[in-house]
């Protein structure tokens, strides 16, 4: 079991430790015990989220404000995404940039992805199982977002912009410059 810091600080993957043998395998996803005395992740889940989508759908970037700001724990139990976080922390040395990692039903590996970050996916296998930790519940009040291809932040989503799926919502997201800032300080 390992914790992979990323070029963002608080970004931090998860390499959980897999019992396979010819029946299949087990792991165990989450023990909160283990996360706060052997990571700098310390979160009180509070609500799991789950999305089934097909190739080249895309959701996000997604973000909560104010007092509603989510921490997520995110995996793939079934496919293969890029998922994707950006620091949007106002005063943060990284504000701006992202970090992307491939997760999978085969690598089984999790990203935790703090308060003051818009977080998306898009999904490159033909379909994927999502399935994600909060630790806030959801405010549609709070809700932004920040448009997919926007030039200045320049995601390399490894996918034909023509294969992408947006939902009407997504597809009108401000750019970058645009979005409100969240009232999350970098620590």
């Amino acid at each position: 079991m390992a914790f992979i810091e990323t070029s963002i600080k608080g970004l931090v993957i998860y390499d959980p430790k897999v019992f396979s043998d010819d029946r299949g395998y087990f792991m165990e996803s989450y023990n909160k015990q283990f996360f706060d005395s052997n990571s700098n992740i310390s979160c009180n889940f509070v609500q799991d989220n789950e999305s089934y989508s097909s190739y080249g759908t895309l959701r996000g970037l997604h973000y909560q404000s104010g007092e509603h700001c989510q921490a997520k724990l995110v995996r793939v139990i079934e496919g293969l995404v890029l998922d994707v976080a950006v620091d949007i922390r106002t005063n943060s040395p990284t504000y701006g940039e992202y970090v992307s990692v491939e997760l999978s039903g085969e690598n089984k590996r999790q990203f935790f992805v703090p308060r003051g970050f818009a977080h998306g996916f898009v999904v490159l296998s033909d379909k994927a199982l999502f399935s994600y930790k909060c630790d806030n519940y959801y405010s549609k009040a709070s809700e932004g977002g920040i448009r997919f291809d926007d030039e200045n932040i320049a995601i390399d989503w490894k996918i034909d912009h023509k294969d992408i799926l947006l939902s009407d919502k997504d597809a009108i997201l401000p750019k970058f410059k645009e979005h409100k800032d969240v009232d999350i300080k970098f620590q």
